[in-house]
């Protein structure tokens, strides 16, 4: 059977472990890969700990056990993140950003794989110390950074529609009220969606009230099922009365200034 370098196997082992977040992986199918000892594996190991810290993109931590092995935990530095959240910053001050109602435009952001992926990471590393079953979204924009979120967090995206779809089958639908507008909403998801006694994070693209993520929070008690934290790329910081108050977010907006520039900044409510 063909013998592998060090080099070559920690480069093997550092994309299968990155490209499996949270999943367990146990040590018998590296040494079976690379007809290596678990005693070489380990040193390997103890090599790609090093560097994930130094570099701050993660950790390795060993389960142990009979079904124990080793499992990546994303991961990314403060520093990291507040450039991320400047760059975005100086992105969206473009005036033309600025829609009827004083919204952003962020729908280009929302579908970019680069913007997506760094701002899931950073959401995803907020929460990946809690014990979670699901992220939950609303559709749409919210649906792309939440689905990164889930995949780095290796749990399954379920996606909560405004209006019931037969294709859904069965369905619990509930009225909220919308905290900005003091609209009243509706929003369903199947019954077969999530399991009940399940945790759950939100996470969406834009948080004015809050009026959305309190709407999830009695949607999840219809399953039995819970809220254990919302997460969103930009927060409304010039609405001051929020419905929910333990979140995370990434940019903070604060309204317009005297010459129609959005003021943004970065949040700091950025958990790492």
């Amino acid at each position: 059977m063909e013998k592998f370098t060090r080099n070559q196997r920690i480069s093997a082992i550092t994309k299968m472990l990155i490209e499996n977040p949270n999943k367990i992986i146990n040590l018998n199918k590296f040494t079976e890969m690379f007809n290596a000892a678990k005693s070489t594996i380990s040193e390997d190991l103890i090599a790609i700990k090093d560097i994930l810290i130094k570099l701050s993109i993660g950790r390795i931590e060993t389960i142990p056990g009979a079904a124990g092995g080793v499992r990546y935990v994303c991961g990314i530095s403060k520093e990291e993140s507040i450039k991320f959240a400047e760059e975005l910053c100086i992105i969206l001050q473009d005036r033309e950003r600025i829609i009827p109602g004083n919204f952003l435009y962020v729908t280009d952001l929302m579908f970019n794989p680069e913007v997506i992926h760094k701002a899931g990471t950073i959401l995803a590393a907020a929460f990946n110390k809690l014990d979670v079953d699901y992220v939950v979204t609303v559709e749409t924009k919210g649906i792309p950074l939440a689905y990164e979120v889930a995949r780095m967090i290796g749990v399954q995206l379920v996606v909560v529609r405004r209006e019931n779809k037969v294709t859904e089958g069965p369905t619990v639908s509930i009225n909220y009220v919308s905290g900005s507008t003091n609209r009243i909403q509706n929003m369903s998801l199947s019954k077969r969606a999530i399991k009940p006694k399940s945790n759950c994070i939100f996470i969406d693209d834009f948080m004015k009230a809050g009026g959305t993520a309190f709407g999830i929070i009695d949607l999840l008690k219809e399953f039995d099922s819970q809220l254990v934290g919302t997460g969103v790329l930009v927060d409304n910081i010039d609405i001051k009365q929020k419905l929910v108050s333990d979140y995370v977010s990434i940019i903070e907006f604060n309204g317009l200034d005297e010459n129609n520039n959005a003021v943004l900044q970065p949040s700091k409510k950025i958990k790492l």
